[in-house]
């Protein structure tokens, strides 16, 4: 799959299948959608926290990219011209439930020590491997969800998947130097909050996942029975962000940027709904004689 994040992506590919999908082609315009639809995908997850969410805003934004795709110009650049609307629907949509429950590093923080710590047997930490990677990808998201919606759009696209400030200036249509600053303050607040409550990279706070797992379960906030996150993935958004973030120079923040990469990069198979659901939409109907 081409990665629309990375530098060297073909925006000519998308050219013609826009073209043939204009001419009616079912096929194309399918391939047009599921070619962006993880990526948007695993940036409204990060954005949401929420599965469901995500799937729902995922179709949102997709049914707003082709409603317009007669607006769009063979001669400009689709993948900014996409991203532009994805990301400022984004920063515009209602908010998610959980963006009124996790408010700021404060609030989080206390709700993190409110929830007892359990330590558990070698035989146990086995046993719920799973789950206590659950409890890890979890917490960490609700950690992003602290960080404002700018901030935190910034720091998925910049920090985790590794787009360059040229290309992120772009697609969120701001400057490369605005686009620096606010990664350098997500970096910053998101940082410190980790390095006095998180014991995953400095070892000398007591928090860990696998003390937490157990409280997580009982508060809700980990599902024994269906996990949300650490299921059904074949890679990680490592393999994928394959350039690493500019302008991290300090071993730390390395460390801490790695761990939010290390998270899974879903490739669900909701496309297929997703896609009849298009099909189905009367805006999309009218516009598009697929055939």
């Amino acid at each position: 799959m081409s990665n629309p994040f990375q530098t060297q992506y073909q925006d000519r590919d998308d050219n013609e299948l826009i073209a043939q999908a204009r001419e009616g082609s079912k096929i194309a315009l399918e391939t047009l959608i599921k070619k962006h639809q993880h990526y948007i995908y695993n940036v409204a997850l990060k954005m949401t926290l929420s599965p469901f969410d995500a799937e729902d805003v995922t179709q949102e934004v997709l049914i707003k990219v082709i409603t317009n795709l007669a607006q769009f110009k063979s001669e400009s650049n689709f993948r900014t011209w996409l991203y532009r609307i994805t990301f400022n629907h984004f920063l515009k949509m209602k908010k998610a439930w959980l963006e009124d429950y996790i408010t700021s590093f404060d609030q989080y923080g206390r709700e993190l020590e409110q929830m007892p710590d359990t330590d558990l047997f070698d035989l146990e930490k086995a046993e719920m491997k799973e789950l206590i990677q659950e409890a890890n990808i979890s917490c960490m998201s609700g950690m992003l969800l602290c960080l404002d919606r700018e901030q935190r759009l910034v720091y998925v696209l910049g920090e985790i998947f590794g787009i360059d400030h040229t290309l992120g200036s772009q697609m969120l249509d701001i400057t490369k130097d605005n686009f620096r600053q606010r990664l350098s303050r997500a970096r910053r607040d998101l940082y410190n909050f980790m390095n006095n409550k998180c014991g995953l990279i400095n070892t000398s706070n007591s928090c860990r996942c696998d003390r937490k797992t157990k409280s997580f379960i009982k508060a809700g906030w980990v599902d024994k029975d269906k996990m949300k996150y650490n299921t059904s993935y074949l890679k990680k958004i490592n393999d994928e962000a394959t350039k690493k973030a500019e302008d991290l120079c300090d071993l730390t923040e390395i460390e801490y940027a790695d761990l939010f990469r290390n998270h899974p990069f879903q490739e669900k198979e909701h496309h297929k709904k997703l896609f009849t659901n298009l099909l189905t939409d009367d805006r999309i109907s009218n516009l598009f004689n697929l055939k």
